[in-house]
């Protein structure tokens, strides 16, 4: 299924003061409170007051099946909880969507038209970072997509080209905090090659090459003595290997 086509980063690679003051201040970005829920619980008599952040940030994580560390941390970097953000280069929000890629996930996954609805932007950022993480693979290449666009690392990955500075800090700062806990497993992940019709059993492999995989499997200890239980050679010859039909009697009778 083809990923998101818009060329526009979704995070301009512009300044990067916020990134810098963050690293400046050392700031642990997995110990960031997710709307109180560290909290004591609330004396009897008071109600509690849910944060409506968190719990945007709680159905975006289960409907893209991302921690919603993820999406705190990099919200708290991107737009430091700001609603009403909009960056130099226009991105919007507190998951800081450029206007293009906004429009793109706002009509496949039937968001509203306001891109600074927490709600919905909150799920557009989560669905982004779903989508990088499946393309890419690995948490760090992920936070790259996302900051510089996936555009602007194919090219770092085609041509070698570094990645913008701020880029190179905004992985710097927060993959380590992500990198603990990977997407769940009953969400959709990276698709696996399709398999090789090479590898069909059709084709019998030589016996030459079944004795070099088993050689290559007997361990051998210290002192020159064969492990306790070595793999079993093959001695079975295979060097005509059994007819896939089955010949016809020659009296012409059935087979």
């Amino acid at each position: 299924m083809p990923l998101i086509g818009p060329s526009a980063p979704l995070r301009r690679c512009g300044p990067c003061g916020r990134i810098v003051l963050l690293l400046l201040s050392g700031l642990v970005i997995t110990t960031l409170d997710i709307g109180g829920a560290s909290a004591q619980p609330a004396p009897a008599g008071r109600h509690e007051v849910r944060d409506p952040i968190a719990a945007h940030i709680a159905k975006a994580a289960q409907r893209f099946g991302i921690p919603e560390h993820w999406i705190v941390a990099v919200m708290r970097v991107e737009s430091a909880g700001n609603t009403r953000a909009v960056s130099s280069a226009g991105a919007q929000g507190l998951m800081q969507v450029m206007p293009a890629t906004w429009e793109d996930l706002r009509i496949r996954h039937r968001l509203g038209s306001d891109p600074f609805d927490p709600r919905d932007n909150i799920l557009a950022g989560a669905a982004y970072l779903r989508e990088m993480y499946d393309r890419y693979g690995t948490i760090p290449a992920m936070l790259a997509a996302y900051n510089a666009g996936p555009d602007r690392y194919d090219e770092h990955l085609a041509t070698g080209l570094p990645l913008p500075a701020e880029t190179r800090a905004y992985v710097d700062l927060l993959a380590p905090a992500l990198g603990a806990t990977l997407p769940s497993p009953g969400a959709p992940a990276v698709p696996s090659p399709p398999p090789d019709w090479r590898e069909a059993p059709l084709f019998v492999p030589r016996s030459v090459d079944r004795r070099t995989v088993a050689d290559r499997a007997i361990v051998k200890q210290t002192d020159g003595a064969s492990a306790s239980m070595p793999v079993q050679r093959d001695t079975e010859d295979h060097s005509h290997p059994k007819a896939i039909f089955v010949a016809q009697d020659d009296t012409g009778g059935e087979p």
